[in-house]
């Protein structure tokens, strides 16, 4: 019998000593990989899922700002509204100041001390000159896909009508 409880005994001391040692070792994987943007992470950031049938609010004049990224972001978003409305700001900015959308980061000054928002707005940009449609965009915006942009090919003034 005492030969039983030592073998018992071992097994259970060898399963908890097993088990203590893999949950750090699942806890330290799961915080090395990047994970995407689900129903059980943090919800995505205010937007609309259409664009309304009236006007959309202007955006701030890009000869406001002296940076030239800053004039960028603003004169891209001027020409991409609607995608705008349809889009989250990962900066968090609906719970800060109550904004609805990435629109309305360009409609006040806050875009223009804002890296998230003008990689966004420029992500958003591009995406819609490759032919997508404001939820494609949406979707690479939660997953992050705005974090890989190059900004350099911002930071040059861009003519006031180009394309």
């Amino acid at each position: 019998m005492s030969r039983t409880k030592s073998l018992v005994g071992g097994v259970v001391l060898a399963t908890v000593a097993l088990g203590v040692a893999l949950i750090p070792q699942q806890a330290s994987s799961r915080s090395a990989v990047s994970v995407p943007q689900d129903a059980t992470a943090e919800p995505v950031p205010a937007f609309h899922s259409s664009v309304p049938a009236g006007q959309l609010p202007a955006t701030m004049d890009p000869s406001l700002f002296t940076d030239p990224l800053a004039q960028n972001a603003y004169r891209l978003a001027a020409r991409i509204k609607k995608v705008l409305y349809q889009q989250p700001c990962y900066c968090h900015c609906d719970r800060s100041q109550g904004h609805g959308s990435l629109l309305d980061c360009f409609v006040s000054k806050h875009a223009a001390a804002c890296g998230i928002c003008e990689r966004e707005d420029f992500y958003a940009y591009e995406q819609t000159h490759q032919g997508k449609t404001g939820a494609q965009i949406r979707e690479g915006i939660e997953r992050g896909d705005w974090q890989g942009v190059d900004v350099k090919k911002y930071e040059s003034p861009l003519p006031a009508h180009a394309k």
